[in-house]
Parts: structure tokens; sequence; C-alpha cells
């Protein structure tokens, strides 16, 4: 409901005051919102990086079609054919036997030091497929296995099923333990705030009985949730800056290039995104209905 500005000005200036005079109870509820805003936003990361490293690991994925060696050209060319056309095929590359040892020279040094002639090359032509959804590959795998010319086709069956089921998993357990820190920081602070309105009872009752209509008194309490809520958001946000630009500068200083963790900016843009308006949401809601009962006069 709108207020006058004359009254807006009444509801900051009170509000103001009321923090200053509460203001054990103002560091007991900045703190609520502060603990467990941090736990909520730590995990996100965590989450957040779990998601990114997975999907790295996901777009790895990928099929080695060999052809089979006593293939025709036109055969061949047929393989190629359909394998360009397949609409769950995002990449098709062609490897050729002698680029497949030279790769494995490379790899392996002197072992493969004797297959230096195109007749003593053991190695089959072959195509490396990605598909355009790391899920389906299994799927693509199957029915790739039957077009002519195809020799052999291997794509990590075993191991690939284990990923997804363990990103599976994980993604699960992460969504089921941000909801839970989320009720606990939405029941931790309600209650925290609806203390601080018991306190201050007699004053909302007085204010009732000389004849103050419920959003006159209610608005100074709105803002008083509203300081308290970015209060607590805001202190969560600048301490996890600081803690994951010093994880990154750690694994920077001891060289854990596999450990591909998303950029500063990304991760506090998304902890922008949620933890502000939760925490301003969380503090105005628990105002504003922490008083319901305290105006029924």
């Amino acid at each position: 409901m709108p207020v006058p500005y004359n009254g807006f000005l009444y509801a900051c200036g009170e509000a103001l005051r009321s923090l200053y005079r509460h203001k054990w109870m103002t560091v007991a509820s900045i703190g609520v919102v502060v603990v467990t805003l941090l736990m909520l936003g730590g995990f996100m990361i965590v989450n957040l990086n779990l998601a990114h490293l997975t999907q790295s690991v996901k777009e790895q994925v990928e099929i080695i079609l060999y052809i089979d060696d006593e293939a025709t050209l036109a055969e061949r060319n047929e393989l190629r054919r359909k394998l360009v056309a397949h609409g769950s095929l995002a990449e098709v590359r062609f490897v050729p036997r002698e680029e497949a040892l030279q790769r494995l020279k490379e790899q392996m040094g002197d072992v493969v030091e004797g297959y230096d002639a195109v007749e003593d090359n053991p190695l089959r032509d072959s195509f490396e497929l990605r598909t355009t959804r790391p899920e389906i590959v299994g799927e693509v795998a199957g029915e790739l296995a039957g077009y002519p010319a195809v020799g052999d086709l291997y794509y990590g069956e075993e191991t690939v099923n284990k990923l997804f089921t363990a990103t599976r998993a994980v993604q699960l357990v992460g969504l089921a333990l941000m909801i839970g820190l989320a009720v606990t920081a939405v029941f931790l602070i309600a209650h925290t705030i609806r203390l601080t309105v018991f306190i201050r009872r007699r004053e909302i009752m007085i204010m009732k009985y000389v004849g103050a209509t419920n959003w006159f008194i209610r608005w100074p309490f709105v803002l008083e949730g509203l300081l308290i809520g970015i209060l607590g958001a805001a202190l969560p946000l600048a301490v996890l800056h600081h803690i994951y630009q010093a994880s990154l500068e750690w694994v920077t200083a001891n060289n854990l290039m596999f450990l591909t963790l998303l950029p500063g900016s990304m991760i506090m843009g998304q902890l922008v995104k949620y933890l502000i308006p939760l925490g301003t949401g969380l503090g105005i809601l628990g105002s504003a209905f922490s008083m319901d009962r305290f105006l029924r006069v």
C-alpha cells in the first residue's frame, strides 16, 4: 500500500531509530541472515563448480568408430555421408590411420618406433564423433553399430554410464541440500524477526489504540526488515567473494589446471542474483507477517 512522502520519511526515521534502540536484536537478526546466507552461498559456489566440472567431463565424451578394413571406397563414402547427415552428431572428424599412428607415437614414444612404414601400421582409419548431447551417446552408438562399413565402435560404455549416474546423484543431492538450507534460512530469519516484533508488541498495541492504521504501523517494520535483509546479504557476498578469489589464486599458484573453476565474476553474478533478493525478501516478509497477530486488536 503506498504511503505519502511525509509518511515515508517518518517510516524511514522510525526504522533507523528502532535499529539503533534495539541494537542487540538488530545484530542478532543480521547475524542470522549472514550465517544462513553464508552457508547457502557457500554451497551454491560448490554446486555451480561441480556442475561446471561434470559438464566439462561430459563434453569430452566421444564415439570412436573404426572403419572395416574390407570396406570399399564407395562404402566408406556412404558411411561418411550418413554420419554427416545424422541429426544427433554435432561433430564428425575423419582420422586416417597415419594420423592415429602419429598420435600414438607422441603419447608412447619409442614403444611404437618400429611401425614407420604404411604396411606396418596396425591401426585403422576411424571417425571421431561427438553427439549433440552427451547423455544420448549410448543410444547413438547403438544405432551407428548397424551402419555398413563399420568395423568396431568404442565410447567407453561402462565409464560413461558411471559418469552420468554420478552426475545425476550430485545434482539431486545438491538440489536437496540447497532446498534444506533455504528452508532453514526462512525459519531462522522469520523466527528472529518475530522475536523482535514480540519485544515491541506494547508499542504496536498503543499505536493501534490511538487510531493508527495497520500500514502506518507496519511500514517502519517493513523498512527495518529491508535494511536487515540488505546488510545480512551484503556481508556474506563480501566474505564469499574474498574466499573464492583466494581459492582461484591458490589453484593457479599450485598449477592445478585440471581443476577448472568458474571465473569469479560469473560466480558473484549468480550469488548477487539470488542472495540479495532472498535476504531482502525474507527481511520484508518476516517483518510484515510477524506483526499480524499484534495488529488484530
